[in-house]
């Protein structure tokens, strides 16, 4: 049976008063008396009845809205996937609006919030954690969701990500293949399912070199400053404790750790310590050290997300797909030794 939107009609009928008295309850309560208010609060938790706060949305039913939600605004893979969705939507008379979780599953919840209010066309969304009951009570209400940078396993909607673990085996392979056999992994949250996938694929990489190890070290965030701070701890042991090679999990990350190893020890890269990012993005090719990394495709998957969606929202829910993309090697100075004239 397909879903539809609940109306204000929908919750009087259900709490046996007049529309006029649930639009008070929600824009008025003061004028309603408590009981009423209580029996309307009652009907619209039982239906799942969303408030719209858009008066022309309310007569379209719809609007030409796309709600986009990243982890991260400032990580430069995010923007620029939002660009790319941005370019798509309008390709297609739809705009993108934009929001910040911040890496926080409530901030994330009350931008889905708002999102639902205003009737946008779908969602996109880079989860924090597990929205997976999220996403079926917006779908319930007839609320199309594309996951991004995530895949879905239950298959409640379609998604668009990166194989993250062939792309950790691919940064640690590359580092083991270049005879660094001290690995260290650079990560955030066991939550977050993308580094987990990353850290997944290293390990299967490490496991099957005999003689090399692989050391977690946590971040406090994905960002320059926390890799900074990882590196300085990094620059700071004995040289025997030192590793040989770097996986960091984002190339912000992986910043962050060149600097400190570049400016508190001043130790080599790549000559004493091999560094690999995540993320391939613009400012990598331009560090000090232009930093070897693996390769998403943000403008695919920016595209793709946004063109999933309007499969969902034109066609039935069978077509839910799951799209992975392959992820690619990219070296550059960071893990190449340079070779050393003769003579």
């Amino acid at each position: 049976m397909e879903s539809r939107t609940v109306s204000i009609k929908d919750v009087a009928d259900r709490a046996g008063v007049a529309v006029g008295t649930v639009s008070n309850v929600l824009n008025h309560p003061a004028r309603v008396s408590a009981a009423t208010r209580e029996r309307v609060q009652e009907a619209i938790d039982d239906l799942g009845f969303v408030r719209n706060d858009a008066a022309r949305q309310l007569r379209a039913g719809q609007s030409r809205t796309i709600g986009l939600i990243v982890l991260d605004v400032g990580n430069p893979f995010f923007s620029s996937l939002a660009r790319a969705a941005e370019d798509c939507a309008a390709e297609n008379g739809s705009t993108v609006v934009l929001g910040d979780s911040g890496q926080d599953a409530d901030r994330e919840a009350r931008y889905i919030d708002v999102f639902e209010q205003q009737r946008v066309q779908g969602m996109l969304i880079s989860p924090v954690g597990d929205v997976g009951s999220r996403v079926e009570a917006l779908r319930t209400r007839g609320m199309p969701v594309v996951l991004v940078d995530r895949t879905d396993a239950q298959r409640r909607c379609s998604s668009v990500s990166v194989d993250d673990v062939a792309g950790g085996y691919m940064a640690v392979r590359h580092l083991l293949d270049a005879g660094r056999r001290r690995i260290v992994f650079v990560g955030t949250r066991a939550d977050y399912r993308q580094v987990a996938d990353r850290l997944a694929g290293a390990r299967q990489a490490v496991e099957e070199h005999d003689g090399a190890v692989l050391e977690v070290v946590e971040a406090e965030a994905m960002t320059v400053l926390a890799g900074r701070d990882v590196g300085d701890e990094i620059a700071q042991r004995r040289r025997e404790e030192l590793p040989d090679g770097i996986f960091c999990a984002n190339d912000l990350l992986a910043i962050g750790v060149m600097q400190a190893v570049l400016l508190i020890r001043g130790l080599r890269i790549p000559e004493d310590i091999a560094l690999i990012g995540y993320d391939d993005i613009d400012f990598s090719a331009s560090a000090v050290v232009p930093l070897s990394s693996v390769r998403k495709p943000t403008t695919l998957m920016g595209r793709t997300a946004v063109e999933l969606l309007l499969e969902e929202i034109e066609g039935p829910a069978s077509r839910r797909r799951q799209v992975i993309f392959d992820p690619e090697l990219v070296e550059r100075g960071s893990t190449q030794v340079p070779v050393r004239a003769v003579g």
